[in-house]
């Protein structure tokens, strides 16, 4: 089979080809770019490969969470190549996409987590299995400190630069719990092709306009008062600040 895979939502833009089995993928840490790059890469790709866009099987996308414009950007672009093709979408969480770049050994834990700003991070929990990944949790965004493993094995493998939010918070808390963590893992398209090669085989595809991004939370910014609240809250946090714990 041969697919196009999107992955734009957090500041990696990343593309990928997937052509039975073989693998070519362009990734670049590009804040604010992934509009520029994403297509002029997938056409150089899919020359690269020698495939034409009409004999693509289906096109895939990271759906989130992530950058809000990042998850929009990437899902607007599938849901126009796939319409003009007539072709379907495979969708998969980014948490899940970010969960490929785990060490470890096939049956490894693997706790994904993005930096979500503002205080917070995405989350999720998954396991390795003979199939690829099994989620053991849903995916939310929350503090740091409110994130929970869903089981009490150690032994996790981390990823994703969840772990370097909020000053390593999440690292700091859990570190014990964890054989490896790579705080500055970026999901890949290179990832979410094969995710999506082997869903597609398992016939989980969507029609282009049933594709919605995975956003977790509403919100784009903090309000004023939510701002102050969180500057006091970090005060209050720091050694020697007047009513610090």
């Amino acid at each position: 089979m041969k697919l196009l895979a999107f992955e734009t939502a957090t500041e990696a833009c990343s593309v990928a080809v997937w052509d039975d089995g073989r693998v070519l993928e362009r990734f670049e840490i590009a804040p604010r770019r992934h509009a520029e790059l994403a297509l002029p890469w997938a056409e150089d790709l899919l020359a690269e490969a020698g495939i034409a866009r009409s004999q693509l099987d289906a096109v895939a996308v990271g759906r989130g969470p992530g950058a809000f414009t990042g998850v929009r950007l990437a899902i607007a672009l599938v849901q126009g190549i796939a319409l003009a093709l007539d072709r379907p979408v495979v969708a998969r969480s980014t948490l899940e996409v970010l969960a490929m770049r785990a060490e470890g050994a096939d049956d490894a834990r693997v706790l994904a987590a993005i930096d979500a700003r503002m205080g917070e991070v995405y989350s999720q929990a998954f396991v390795r299995t003979a199939d690829g990944l099994r989620a053991l949790d849903d995916a939310r965004v929350c503090a740091p400190d409110a994130v929970a493993l869903p089981d009490t094995a150690d032994g996790w493998v981390g990823v994703g630069t969840g772990f370097s939010a909020a000053e390593h918070a999440l690292q700091t808390r859990l570190a014990g719990r964890f054989t490896h963590i790579d705080a500055t893992a970026l999901p890949r398209a290179v990832d979410l092709a094969r995710l999506a090669a082997a869903a597609f085989a398992r016939g989980e595809t969507l029609a282009p306009e049933r594709v919605e991004p995975a956003y977790l939370r509403d919100n784009v910014a903090l309000t004023l008062v939510e701002q102050a609240a969180l500057r006091a809250s970090k005060q209050a946090a720091e050694p020697g600040t007047p009513g610090a714990v």
